[in-house]
Parts: structure tokens; C-alpha cells; sequence
């Protein structure tokens, strides 16, 4: 880890700088930071891995109309199970399996039912009503979000966050409307009420779920969470997918290649639930899902090639608004009205997925006094 250097101080207005030059200046200070462009990456990293669920799901229903979003979700909850569950099972102590099954396991079943469900509302909705519902409705997630950390972590934001989430689903809204002018808006659906009402669930439950791993991961440890998902997700999700799929997965037609697609699924659900955590452990939920916006222009340019999409310029202006959001929302730090009290956890974290910053990297603001800064400076 290389040693930090020491941090340069704003640049204060001069007979040889305007106050605006100043400004302009220290905000392309801050947006050029290290910590600014890792948080940039991983957030399209986690882009790359929806896209990734989104693509190799729809080669399965619409080649092989396999339509099994609780299959599917069931295979992601199993390999946590015996990645991160199995990791819990050799620490001893507090941060042991057997300690947190026997004190928290209620906790646990209900986060678990919370992501189970919001997973199955989002892939349902899309059943009952259309694509521009679905992007549209599902941006609900993030005022939910920024309101339930107000609460709940006392997250406190500035007004150019809020400019910036402004801004973001102004980009929504502009992917939105290039589907529409581009024609792959698909008709309205089924049953628009019922699809539109479990698009606004799913967001909800989406949100609820982000912000307890954003509480979990910064107070205890990313494996336990992550442990105590898989052994209860699969659990939960089992249970659902006998009741509503069995009869759909009996129907599947079994060869290499919807093999390999439920494979890339899995592969990429898994990597975007390991990835996540770290991700918001550095920066907040918040960011994340602002981030992740950009992952069904991801899916739009796959499909280009894959499933014949119509292009236009449209998606390019969308992606870079919601961008210079991003970037906006990134420029100035958070703060928290009431510090968490940090418990010390024993167990390692995954040093293969574990991102490091230095302290002074990260403005402080941005942190959850105390805890968060002991979290980004830890070696």
C-alpha cells in the first residue's frame, strides 16, 4: 500500500484568480482524486454485472422462452451460501455462524425475504407492463433510499446532491424517451396497474435492502452479510420456487447452451452481490444506485448486436447526463448528524475484493464519523 502523501490545501481567490476560476478549480480538484475515479469504476463494474443478468435473461426468454427469474435467483443464493455462509462457519466468536444464527437469524430472514421479493417484483413486472414503466418507476428506489438514510443512518445531503440526483433521472428520462423514438418500447403490457404497482414494490424493497447493507457492512463485516444472505435467500427463495416455478422449470429444455446462460447469470448476479458491498462501504448506497443507472444503456448497446436494437443519439446524451450527475453528486462529501458506534469485528475481511484508500484520500465529510474513516484507512 503506498504511503499517502500529504494533501494540498484549496486554492484561496487572488489578484491572479476570480472567485469563479477558484471554485471551478477546487471542484476539478476533488473530481480528479483517486477515491472520485475508483468510485466511477466500480460503480460501472456493477453496471457491467447488471447488464450482464439483463442480457443473458433475456437470450433466455426470448430464444428458449425460459421466463424462471426465481430459478435463477435461487442459483445466485446458493453460491453465496457456499462462498460466504461456509466463511462464517470457520470464524469463532461474535462474528462466528453459529453466534450470529443463534442471535440475529430473525433479523436476518426478514432482509433476506426483503431482497428475495425485490428481486422476483422487478423480473415479474416486466410481465404486465412496458420497458419505459419499468425505468421510469424503478428511479423511485432513490428518493426512497436518500429518505429512509436521512433516518436511519442520519445521512445528512447538500443541495447539489440533490441537483445531482435531479440530474441523473433527467438522464433516466432521456434513455426513456430514445426508446420510444427508437422503437423498443414494447407495447403497454398486460396489465399496466398491477405491473406498474410491483415495479414501485420492488424499487421499495430494493431501497429498504440497500440500506440495511449499507448499516451492516460499514458497523460489522461484508461476509456477514453476505453469509447470512445466502443461508437465509436460499432458504426463502427454495420455498418460493417450488410454490410458483415448479411447473416452468419442469418445462425447460436442458442443453449447453441454456446451461451456459443460466452460468452467466449466476456468475454475474454473484459478482454484482459481492462487488456491492465493498463498493458502498467506500461511498454510500445512495451513489451506488445513482451509479448503476447506467447499466441498461449497457444492455442497450449489447443488444444492439444481440437482439437488433435500434440505435440513437439519444442513449449517448442519456449516458452522459447521467454521468456528470454522478460526478456532481461525487464532488461534495456527505455527513452524518449522530456517529454509529462501530463494533470491532476479529474475522478477515476478503482481501480479494477488499478496496483500500488512504484517509486523507477520501474527504472526511463523506464518511460516518467515526467508524467509516476507521473503515477507509484501515490497512
Amino acid at each position: 500500500m503506498e504511503a499517502a502523501g500529504p494533501s494540498e490545501p484549496p486554492l484561496q481567490p487572488s489578484r491572479h484568480y476570480s472567485k469563479l476560476a477558484v471554485a471551478v478549480l477546487n471542484i476539478k480538484a476533488r473530481l480528479c482524486t483517486r477515491y472520485v475515479l475508483k468510485t466511477i469504476a466500480l460503480g460501472q463494474m456493477l453496471s457491467l454485472f447488471i447488464c450482464g443478468t439483463a442480457v443473458s435473461s433475456q437470450f433466455l426468454a426470448d430464444h428458449y422462452k425460459v421466463n424462471t427469474p426465481m430459478l435463477q435467483s435461487f442459483i445466485n443464493y446458493c453460491l453465496l451460501f457456499l462462498i460466504y455462509t461456509t466463511m462464517l462457519a470457520f470464524r469463532t466468536g461474535e462474528s462466528s455462524l453459529i453466534y450470529i444464527v443463534k442471535y440475529k437469524w430473525w433479523k436476518y430472514l426478514l432482509l433476506s425475504i426483503v431482497d428475495v421479493e425485490a428481486n422476483y417484483a422487478i423480473v415479474k413486472a416486466y410481465q404486465y407492463t412496458s420497458i419505459t414503466s419499468v425505468q421510469l418507476l424503478d428511479c423511485v428506489g432513490i428518493p426512497v433510499l436518500m429518505a429512509l438514510s436521512w433516518f436511519l443512518l442520519q445521512s445528512r445531503y447538500r443541495l447539489i446532491h440533490f441537483a445531482a440526483v435531479a440530474v441523473c433521472l433527467g438522464g433516466v428520462g432521456t434513455m426513456v424517451g430514445a426508446d420510444v423514438l427508437s422503437g423498443r418500447e414494447q407495447g403497454t403490457g398486460s396489465n399496466m396497474l398491477i405491473g406498474d404497482g410491483l415495479v414501485l414494490l420492488g424499487a421499495s424493497l430494493y431501497a429498504v435492502s440497500n440500506v440495511c447493507e449499507e448499516y451492516i457492512v460499514k458497523n460489522l463485516t461484508r461476509e456477514e452479510f453476505l453469509g447470512m444472505l445466502g443461508l437465509f435467500g436460499t432458504f426463502v427463495s427454495g420455498i418460493q420456487l417450488i410454490i410458483v416455478e415448479y411447473k416452468d422449470v419442469a418445462a425447460i429444455h436442458w442443453d449447453w447452451k441454456v446451461a451456459l446462460l443460466f452460468t452467466a447469470f449466476a456468475l454475474c448476479m454473484f459478482g454484482l452481490y459481492s462487488l456491492m458491498p465493498v463498493v458502498i462501504k467506500v461511498t454510500s448506497a445512495t451513489s451506488v444506485n445513482l451509479g448503476i443507472l447506467t447499466a441498461d444503456l449497457y444492455s442497450l448497446f449489447f443488444g444492439l448486436f444481440l437482439f437488433g436494437y435500434s440505435f440513437s443519439g439519444l442513449y449517448i446524451v442519456a449516458f452522459v447526463v447521467i454521468m456528470v450527475g454522478f460526478l456532481m453528486y461525487c464532488s461534495t462529501p456527505t455527513y452524518s448528524a449522530a456517529p454509529f458506534v462501530q463494533e470491532v469485528d476479529s474475522g478477515l475481511d476478503n482481501s480479494g475484493l477488499k478496496v483500500e484508500e488512504e484517509a486523507d484520500e477520501v474527504p472526511s465529510a463523506i464518511q460516518f464519523i467515526p467508524f467509516e474513516s476507521t473503515a477507509l484507512s484501515k490497512e
